[in-house]
């Protein structure tokens, strides 16, 4: 059933953009960054900070991102915090309070102006806390968001366009926003006033990345970690890979379909698991791994988003507080997984799967960010446990 807080009959004044949700909801708002509309599915976000790499990461391509936290776009934006160039993230966002000018030294523009750059959808003023309750209860919806300064929209049009829409379940989107070309990455984490800081020393192991949407922090981590890194693109077969002679493979994060992507992907990462090469999955990559091994993933209802998910480990019991983007995990109800795949991480905000680990392989994969941008910092000894296997 459908939020009355999200069901207004007839359209208020002033108001110059709408959500129309696939099942007849509608919010109205006030409209920013770009005009027109986009298609998406309808996700919230409940991280505080870091509005700028979370409408940056990949991983949103095809979605509208809710924000939680009332306050976005007060600290402006920079060039430094982008986690992507030139391919789609998020298509719009959906925020509570108007955007005001940004109060942050970093700050090279203001919010309002980046969305129109950078062709997304802002609609601000929309009850945020009525919308998560609605993909709370009734799962992500599909949407379209719409901004038009005259005000003036075809809400039948608008409705027509969100049911026709396929959503994400069967959806290969990896492929859209992966790389088209090798690349071999330059710089490590970054810090105030030096920027992205390039590696030092000689002799790093050399890990080939799969990118299938991937986050620029996941590569910057590598480095810091000790490793030289070239990306390649996500349809990249296995025989072109082991040509760059890697010491391991990483498989990225990504949007999608995890079961669509591994179409092509998963017979690459079976054949890399039967040669023994090292592998380390994030997100979309740990649950291509899971498949590769026989697991299965599903489509969760409202999936987690954010910087503050709880997750144990559970060979000791640590609880690592950690970043999360994400609408699919692997399967991890009783007997679903194989008898070679450890769970080695949980949620404890559902119990879902937040970790794996191939029997007899050097391979593991964890459904979170350890790279954070935005989030904590609590994961980072998984680069340097990978890293760790190379030698």
């Amino acid at each position: 059933m459908a939020d009355p807080a999200l069901s207004l009959a007839s359209q208020p004044e002033g108001s110059t953009a709408v959500l129309v949700l696939a099942d007849g909801s509608v919010a109205w708002g006030r409209g920013f960054g770009a005009v027109g509309e986009a298609v998406g599915e309808v996700c919230f976000n409940t991280a505080m900070t870091g509005y700028q790499e979370v409408m940056t990461d990949p991983s949103y391509a095809s979605q509208i991102v809710t924000f939680t936290f009332p306050h976005i776009g007060n600290v402006g934006t920079n060039a430094e915090d982008m986690e992507s160039h030139g391919v789609p993230g998020a298509v719009g966002c959906v925020v509570r309070e108007d955007v005001t000018a940004p109060a942050n030294f970093r700050a090279q523009g203001t919010f309002q102006e980046w969305m129109e750059r950078q062709g997304r959808i802002g609609i601000a003023g929309v009850d945020t806390r009525a919308l998560t309750r609605r993909i709370r209860l009734s799962g992500a919806p599909n949407a379209v968001i719409a901004h038009n300064p005259d005000g003036k929209f075809d809400l039948e049009a608008l409705l027509e366009k969100a049911r026709a829409w396929q959503g994400l379940e069967g959806l290969d989107l990896a492929r859209v926003v992966s790389r088209e070309a090798r690349e071999e990455w330059q710089g490590s984490v970054w810090h105030l006033g030096q920027g992205y800081t390039r590696p030092e020393g000689t002799g790093r192991p050399h890990v080939v990345a799969m990118d299938f949407g991937a986050k620029d922090n996941i590569f910057r981590n590598l480095v810091k970690a000790g490793a030289d890194v070239t990306v390649v693109p996500a349809q990249t077969s296995f025989d072109d890979i082991m040509a760059l002679k890697p010491a391991g493979v990483f498989l990225s994060n990504g949007p999608g379909d995890p079961a669509a992507t591994g179409a092509y992907a998963v017979p690459v990462i079976q054949k890399l698991l039967a040669a023994d090469v090292p592998i380390f999955g994030i997100c979309l990559g740990h649950q291509m791994l899971g498949l590769a091994a026989g697991a299965k993933t599903t489509k969760m209802n409202q999936g987690h988003r954010g910087a503050n998910h709880p997750v144990m480990r559970n060979a000791d019991g640590v609880v690592e507080i950690t970043s999360m983007n994400h609408g699919f995990a692997v399967d991890n109800t009783p007997g679903s997984l194989p008898e070679n795949v450890i769970e080695t991480h949980v949620s404890l905000f559902d119990g879902s799967n937040c970790g794996i680990a191939i029997v007899g392989k050097k391979a593991f994969g964890v459904q979170y960010h350890p790279e954070a941008s935005p989030g904590p910092q609590d994961s980072f000894y998984l680069f340097e446990k990978f890293v760790s296997m190379l030698g």
